[in-house]
């Protein structure tokens, strides 16, 4: 697990654009926490760790959490237990993976035979996963996603934790960093794959298939270009 050191928060344009969104999601009642987090010139320096709501994900990436940890103010999402995954290995045949959108599940079989299933977080309300039959296309151990990332000042603070390089221009003075997306097994060639990833329960990615970081290992060295992978 990466820790990262308190950092002093600063609300950067780009960042309002973000809350601004929370608050049509009736958050209204935590957008006064943050801020007076942020106003205190006494308190301890707090960084986007502390903000209720923000979370970074063991696979180094911010994100923020509307459920607040069942909404209980000041405490961040923790991730339910994981009471899915397994990995026997062993089988003989050739590698296939079957995700089960409805489950949230990664299936991985050695000819006929299960050798290893999986807890995911496929992609949410507004950024689908694909369904259809794929095959691995790229093999990227220390993936970082081109698309999805934070504006970090030169210092590396996080300014602004959910940027889509696509959509959001980078302001002066600020970078984009790529999110994380450890032992990264590509399907489509705008994104989508396999990576560790941050687990909250539900669907939350942007398309791509989140796992929990011991199974994505698995999987990752278990696949070959080619392996086919479907999802459905």
């Amino acid at each position: 697990m990466e820790t990262v050191p308190a950092r002093e928060l600063s609300l950067h344009p780009s960042l309002l654009m973000k809350l601004s969104r929370f608050l049509r999601l009736g958050l209204a009642a935590s957008l006064p926490l943050i801020l007076s987090q942020c106003a205190s010139s006494t308190a301890t320096p707090r960084g986007l760790d502390a903000t209720p709501g923000v979370v970074r994900a063991p696979d180094g990436t911010y994100y923020y959490d509307p459920s607040g940890a069942g909404g209980v103010p000041g405490q961040r999402p923790v991730a339910p237990p994981d009471t899915i995954s397994h990995w026997s290995g062993g089988g003989t045949g050739p590698a296939r993976i079957r995700i089960n959108l409805a489950e949230q599940t990664a299936y991985f079989y050695r000819g006929q035979e299960e050798v290893g299933k999986s807890w995911l977080s496929t992609g949410d309300a507004a950024h689908a996963t694909p369904r259809g039959s794929y095959r691995i296309i790229q093999k990227s151990k220390w993936h970082k996603s081109s698309r999805y990332g934070a504006h970090v000042d030169s210092a590396g603070n996080v300014v602004d934790p959910d940027v889509d390089n696509k959509n959001d221009p980078v302001p002066a003075g600020l970078r984009y960093e790529g999110a994380r997306m450890t032992n990264f097994m590509r399907l489509t060639n705008d994104g989508i794959g396999m990576h560790a990833g941050f687990l909250p329960g539900y669907p939350a990615s942007h398309g791509c298939i989140r796992m929990p970081e011991h199974m994505s290992e698995n999987f990752f060295n278990n696949v070959t270009l080619g392996t086919p992978v479907v999802i459905e």
